[in-house]
């Protein structure tokens, strides 16, 4: 009688947990996570600022990331 018992709870916990286990592997690879803020580097000093902390210059769009005001003003591109 035990045997029958564990093997029915046996049962119903694989029916339970193999899908809950399943899920994780069945969806594969993450793909990598893009970088939010990267490092810029300031063409002045040359030192590496977070992008979203950096000052912007002026003129095209392409225009280079300075760590200060003051590199931005020494800039001469």
């Amino acid at each position: 009688m035990r045997v029958v018992l564990l093997l029915a709870v046996a049962v119903l916990v694989l029916t339970v947990l193999l899908p809950l286990l399943r899920r994780p592997l069945a969806r594969g690879p993450r793909p990598p996570v893009a970088l939010s803020d990267e490092l810029v580097k300031d063409p002045v000093c040359q030192t590496y600022v977070v992008r979203s902390r950096a000052v912007r210059g002026r003129g095209a769009t392409d225009a280079p990331y300075f760590c200060s005001e003051e590199c931005a003003r020494r800039y001469v591109g």
